[in-house]
């Protein structure tokens, strides 16, 4: 359970900054090269280097050498850990929502 949570740890770490989840919203369409990344941003490419590889050591993506270019692509396994901790969490928070609704309508009618 901590190694999980040191995982969701580096995830959210990484989506916490707007260059990487611009990034990530980017890969999820598909692959694509540094230099591609990068053009949007109006940044240094080692800028955007240092941005993929904080990406890329939490595990939301990967990359590899294809040619004289660096093809990053997503990692939807890694990503969907995060999405489904986000849905647990979630049901929680409507839960207790619920409850407390229930709570104030009872309330309202004894008054």
């Amino acid at each position: 359970m901590v190694n999980h949570m040191v995982n969701l740890d580096s995830a959210f770490h990484a989506l916490a900054d707007p260059t990487r989840r611009a990034v990530i919203a980017r890969l999820i369409k598909g692959p694509a090269a540094v230099k591609d990344l990068a053009a949007p941003f109006g940044m240094t490419l080692p800028a955007i280097l240092k941005h993929l590889r904080v990406l890329e050591a939490s595990g939301l993506i990967g990359t590899e050498k294809a040619g004289r270019s660096r093809i990053c692509r997503i990692n939807p396994e890694r990503l969907a850990q995060a999405e489904d901790w986000l849905s647990q969490q979630r049901a929680v928070w409507e839960g207790r929502t619920d409850r407390l609704t229930a709570y104030a309508e009872t309330l309202a009618r004894k008054t």
